[in-house]
């Protein structure tokens, strides 16, 4: 270790990286020794503000006159809302205006920035704190309620005739289903408690790191949050069912044994979906057809994802994504924020482009041109993902050191399913690969192309494994399956690339080899996807190409 470095060392100078620091430039946001002021300040004497360390970041840094170059801004006008220096208020244009120290209303930001930062700190983060307290508890409580409430209807039961047993466990049914909607009820209020946690932990970092600037721009921009901080959410009250026994009768034994008196709950109008209209089924074609092949102009295409039959989107290793129409004419690109390069993309059934950002932990949406964000990650790194039929989005990701992998599906921001684990308590998925493309099937099977474990995983809705495919043995095909790109069609049937070996791999719904695509002069296949009347588009990595093709009948 740099002993100059090291944080049981003193504090150094930035430039000689020797001498102890004594002085620190507030414009540059250096240390400094005595010895390295003159070649600090030298390129611009005037710019530099040169204080001792222990009086560092005490020096406010105003803006700069856009009118006048070598003024700073000391003053706020407050007629026009904008920043003037001495010279400015002179000019015609501000004769008669109010001016405003900007000093005195950074002091008074600063202020406010403490007190909101307190009131946080104090106040309602520990508010929160104890909403989601009482709610954990109350769940950890759960069970024992339910357990004596059960216990109560099985001793009334047993006081009654063997031929009531079946009305009891009718009872019993019903007091589990209650318990399960109690539960799904305080779980989901708790898991709002916690995301407005999360936003206030984030404002208060960042309200720390304001405190601690000494920039005047940043400072003026801010605007208090803690208005909505105040307003809390209102308290879900659950009343435990209750049971009422009455005296034994013959008849009505239902009706005599007691009633139970449901949970109260909102009803969720969007809940169910209808199920889409079932298609003749569609065979495979003796010899795929290539339709055409469309250059993008790409190296290391990554991604393609269907817009329309004559429309889809792209994404490579750059910041922008193109949307191309199939006689290769650009017809829409979008920048990523910050210039980041996409993990993957995805259209919403409203045709919004979907792409997530591995680097800000976050899964974003482009709807009017505007950038939203919809999923942001803690502890995980999202990769590939898909749009599923009901709306949700199910997301590959896999933890810093790449030592484990899972799929989560999330309804907006909210997580609703964890997929992870198999019955025995094994990954289902390798924890060494970045690329898990992954696709929803007709029959709602979730299925991952695990390229690092060099097989194609599917599991059921509810995330129970049903088959892993490893590749088909071929005399042709001499290197190792690793699928990268995946999708689905309306027979339900699963389409793999296997950029090795230059070829499409296609499974039947229960991981049945098919056939593969292999005549349609593919080279390194990567990203896929099915467009509504079943064409396959294939993104290929090292051309740029997007091969659009034709294999059903």
């Amino acid at each position: 270790m740099d002993p100059h470095r090291s944080a049981q060392d003193v504090v150094r100078c930035d430039l000689c990286e020797t001498a102890i620091v004594q002085m620190y430039c507030d414009f540059c946001h250096v240390n400094l020794c005595i010895a390295c002021i003159g070649k600090h300040v030298a390129d611009d004497y005037q710019k530099h503000i040169v204080v001792p360390f222990q009086k560092r970041k005490s020096t406010l840094i105003y803006p700069k006159c856009s009118t006048h170059q070598n003024k700073v801004c000391e003053l706020r006008c407050k007629e026009c809302d904008m920043f003037v220096c001495s010279l400015c208020t002179a000019a015609d244009k501000h004769k008669g205006h109010t001016f405003l120290i900007l000093s005195e209303i950074y002091n008074k930001r600063k202020a406010d920035i403490t007190k909101d930062s307190e009131e946080i700190e104090n106040i309602i983060s520990p508010t929160y704190e104890d909403m989601a307290t009482d709610l954990e508890t109350q769940i950890a409580n759960l069970d024992g309620e339910y357990v004596k409430f059960t216990t109560v209807v099985t001793k009334h039961g047993e006081e009654w005739h063997k031929e009531i047993d079946n009305v009891i466990n009718k009872m019993k049914n019903e007091i589990e289903e209650m318990k399960i909607k109690h539960l799904e009820i305080l779980k989901k209020h708790l898991d709002e408690i916690k995301q407005i946690q999360s936003l206030i932990e984030q404002s208060l970092i960042t309200l720390k790191k304001m405190e601690e600037s000494n920039e005047v721009s940043v400072t003026m921009e801010y605007r208090s949050q803690n208005k909505e901080f105040r307003k809390l959410p209102p308290k879900v009250r659950v009343s435990l069912p209750t049971f009422s026994p009455n005296t034994i009768e013959s008849e009505q034994l239902y009706k005599s044994l007691g009633s139970l008196i449901p949970l109260s709950f909102t009803k969720d109008e969007n809940g169910y979906m209808l199920k889409k209209a079932e298609t003749s089924p569609k065979e495979l074609m003796d010899e795929p057809e290539l339709v055409t092949t469309i250059d993008t102009g790409y190296k290391n295409l990554r991604s393609v994802t269907c817009l329309s039959e004559e429309e889809f989107w792209t994404s490579a290793e750059v910041s922008g994504m193109k949307c191309f129409n199939v006689q290769g004419t650009v017809i829409n690109t979008i920048k990523t924020k910050w210039g980041i390069i996409p993990c993957d993309i995805a259209v919403t059934s409203d045709g919004d482009l979907v792409y997530s950002d591995w680097v800000m932990k976050t899964v974003n949406k482009v709807k009017s041109g505007q950038t939203e964000e919809v999923i942001r990650v803690q502890g995980w790194i999202p990769g590939n993902f898909c749009v599923t039929s009901s709306g949700d989005l199910l997301v590959t990701m896999f933890n810093v050191d790449k030592a484990q992998s899972k799929v989560v599906r999330y309804s907006g921001s909210t997580e609703k399913q964890t997929i992870q684990y198999d019955d025995e308590g094994k990954p289902l998925y390798s924890g060494n690969a970045q690329i898990n493309y992954i696709s929803e099937n007709r029959n709602l099977d979730i299925c991952v192309a695990d390229c690092g474990a060099g097989a194609v995983v599917v599991v059921n809705q509810s995330g129970k494994l049903r088959f892993r495919y490893t590749g088909h043995s071929s005399t042709t095909k001499n290197k190792a399956f690793k699928p990268w790109g995946i999708t689905t069609d309306s027979q339900s049937q699963i389409l793999t690339a296997d950029g090795d070996n230059h070829c499409i791999h296609i499974l039947d719904q229960n991981g049945q080899f098919l056939r593969y695509i292999d005549n349609c002069h593919l080279k390194v296949p990567f990203g896929l996807s099915v467009d509504k009347s079943d064409n396959l588009f294939v993104a290929e990595f090292d051309s740029g190409n997007v091969m659009k093709i034709k294999y059903l009948q």
